[in-house]
C-alpha cells in the first residue's frame, strides 16, 4: 500500500532548524566512520572522502577536494606541500585524516596510493573524453559511455563499501517486523516504492510514505517489534528525518540508507546502509545516485527472503502467476470488444 507523494516540502533540506531532533535538541553525536570491505576496498578512502564532503570545514574540504580530484598526485607529496597546494596548515590535513577515520598522513598516503592504481586500472573501461561527467559538447556515444560508466561504478562500489554487519542486523530486524514503514520524497520515494512492492510479495506488511504529515502519522503508530526506513541519498531531507525520529522515539527500529554516513539521518538511525554514488553534472537528475540506492534495496530485499526461502519463493510464483493470468485475461478482452 502506497501514500500519495508530494513535492515541495520534501527538498526542504535537514539542518540547525530543519529536523525535529536539531529543534528539540535530542540529536546524539556524529556516526563514526565505518570501512568498506570487499574485493574493491582499496577504492574506500574514495568513497569516504565523498562520504565525508557535506560535513567538513571549508579548509579540510579543499584537501578532499584535492585528493579526490588527483589521489595519486596526493600520495606522493608530503604533508607540507599538500598543505601549501591547499592554502591551509598542516593541522588541517591531520583532522581531514581524521575525519575519515585514519591515524594519520602516512596512512592516508598508503590508502590513496592503492585507490589510485585501482582507479588508473578501473580506467580501462571509462570514458575517454576527460571528464566522466557530461559536458555540452559530447557526442551521444560519449553520454552514454559516461553514464553506464559513472552508473556501474556507483553500484560496484556500493556493493565494497556496504558494511555486511549493518546489514545483516538490519535484515534480521526487517524479516522479523510486524510492520515495515518507509520513508522518501521525490527520486527516494520511487527507491522506497519497489522496496516496499518487494517486500509485500513475499508476504511482509509493508508501506511507503512518501507524504510529511502522513508519514508522520504512520510512525507514531509503530512500536517495539516494526521497522522504519528512511532513504534520502544526501541524509539531510528533512520529511525523512523527521518520520524516522518520530518511528525511533515510539520503539521502532530505525534504519537509513544514504550517501553521506555523517549527515543528519543517520543520527536518528539505529542501522545505517551507505550508498557509493559519485556526484556528476546532473546530480539534481538523481541518476547514479537512484542506481546506488536500489543495489543497496535488492541486497535487502534478497536477503530478507532468502530467510524464508521456500516460502518467499512460493510467493513470488504466485504473485508473477496472478500477473500472467491478469494479463492473459486482458487480452482476451480486448480481442473480443474489437
Amino acid at each position: 500500500m502506497t501514500a500519495p507523494g508530494h513535492t515541495g516540502p520534501g527538498d526542504r533540506p535537514a539542518g540547525a532548524e530543519g529536523t525535529l531532533a536539531a529543534r528539540q535538541g535530542t540529536a546524539p553525536a556524529d556516526p563514526t566512520p565505518r570501512p568498506a570491505r570487499g574485493g574493491r576496498a582499496a577504492s574506500s578512502v574514495l568513497v569516504r572522502v565523498r562520504g565525508a564532503l557535506p560535513d567538513l570545514r571549508p579548509a579540510e574540504r579543499r584537501v578532499a577536494e584535492a585528493v579526490l580530484a588527483d589521489p595519486a598526485a596526493v600520495s606522493e607529496s608530503s604533508i607540507t606541500a599538500l598543505a601549501r597546494r591547499c592554502r591551509t596548515a598542516e593541522t588541517t590535513v591531520l583532522r581531514f585524516c581524521r575525519a575519515l577515520g585514519l591515524g594519520g598522513y602516512p596512512e592516508l598516503r598508503i590508502a590513496l596510493a592503492r585507490a589510485a592504481q585501482w582507479e588508473e586500472s578501473d580506467r580501462d573501461g571509462a570514458p575517454v573524453t576527460g571528464t566522466i561527467t557530461a559536458t555540452a559538447t559530447d557526442s551521444l556515444a560519449d553520454v552514454v559511455a559516461k553514464v553506464t560508466w559513472a552508473d556501474a561504478r556507483a553500484v560496484e562500489e556500493t556493493g565494497a563499501a556496504l558494511d555486511l554487519v549493518q546489514l545483516e542486523a538490519a535484515v534480521s530486524a526487517v524479516a522479523g517486523a510486524g510492520r515495515v514503514d518507509v520513508y522518501g520524497t521525490g527520486a527516494s520515494a520511487l527507491v522506497g516504492q519497489d522496496l516496499q512492492l518487494k517486500l509485500h510479495r513475499v508476504r511482509l506488511v509493508a508501506f511507503l510514505w512518501s507524504q510529511y504529515h502522513q508519514a508522520l502519522a504512520a510512525a507514531a503508530l509503530l512500536g517495539p517489534g516494526d521497522v522504519a526506513i528512511g532513504v534520502s541519498h544526501t541524509g539531510t531531507t528533512a520529511d525523512t528525518v523527521d518520520a524516522l525520529q518520530v518511528a525511533r522515539e515510539h520503539g521502532a527500529t530505525t534504519v537509513a540508507v544514504t550517501n553521506f554516513a555523517r549527515s543528519a539521518i543517520p543520527e536518528q538511525a539505529d542501522l545505517v546502509l551507505t550508498t557509493a554514488a559519485r556526484e556528476t553534472t546532473f546530480r539534481s537528475g538523481a541518476m547514479s545516485s537512484r542506481i546506488a540506492q536500489l543495489a543497496v534495496v535488492d541486497c535487502l530485499f534478497t536477503a530478507v527472503a532468502q530467510r524464508s526461502y521456500d516460502r518467499a519463493v512460493s510467493a513470488l510464483e504466485s504473485t508473477y502467476g496472478a500477473v500472467q493470468r491478469g494479463r492473459g485475461s486482458s487480452s482476451t478482452r480486448t480481442g473480443r470488444s474489437g
